[in-house]
């Protein structure tokens, strides 16, 4: 079943790409941010995420309720291709096909899009956002489209999502790391020179 979902995900998902296209080079992208910011909204707010995929909602209600909430705050394109979800019964897979159009934009436009997550989130770093660009760049050959998450856990530095692809860099993992190397390193050290220990240990005496 979720491979059907995913076909059908990518067939709206495709759909919507060539409407965007046919209205102008620019729409594209700007479709692929209001898509974003609406799926962000739907992942962070179960009662509209449920709203979007309860059967027990009626249609024409979903419809209004929908417009009311979204006219004027998504581009008219966006808007009707909604409806359109609503109305074939597929809003309640907005999140599937917001990763659907995701990947056609990096697939046509060589772009890809990299979460980064800091302690704090919000504005990355103008000196971080250009280090991680230049790598993303140098080791996949696109242009990276940074969204910036916050995760509380971190102590500092940065961890980044790709795909299903984690890179951590947060100072918590690099201290951990650090400790896991120094315990490795001493258990070495006893291995080699068991005597060295238990001479210190004696001297103690």
């Amino acid at each position: 079943m979720p491979a059907q979902v995913d076909r059908v995900a990518k067939m709206y998902a495709e759909s919507l790409l060539s409407l965007a296209l046919a209205a102008g080079a620019n729409v594209p992208a700007e479709i692929g941010e209001e898509l974003d910011e609406l799926c962000e909204l739907v992942r962070a707010n179960a009662p509209f995420r449920h709203f979007l995929q309860s059967p027990i909602v009626d249609a024409k209600k979903r419809e209004h309720s929908l417009q009311n909430i979204l006219k004027g705050n998504i581009s008219d394109l966006l808007m009707t291709f909604i409806l359109i979800l609503s109305r074939k019964g597929r809003v309640g897979h907005l999140l599937e096909v917001g990763d659907a159009f995701d990947q056609l934009m990096q697939e046509r436009f060589g772009k890809l899009e990299v979460d980064v997550f800091t302690v704090n989130g919000g504005a990355i770093d103008a000196e971080v956002a250009a280090s991680v660009s230049s790598r993303i760049k140098a080791t996949y050959g696109k242009e990276a489209v940074l969204h910036s998450y916050k995760d509380a856990s971190m102590i500092g530095g940065i961890k980044l999502r790709i795909g299903d692809q984690l890179i951590d860099g947060s100072v918590a993992t690099r201290l951990r790391r650090m400790q896991a190397a120094m315990i490795d390193s001493a258990r070495q050290d006893f291995a080699v020179s068991p005597d060295r220990f238990m001479d210190g240990g004696a001297s103690k005496q």
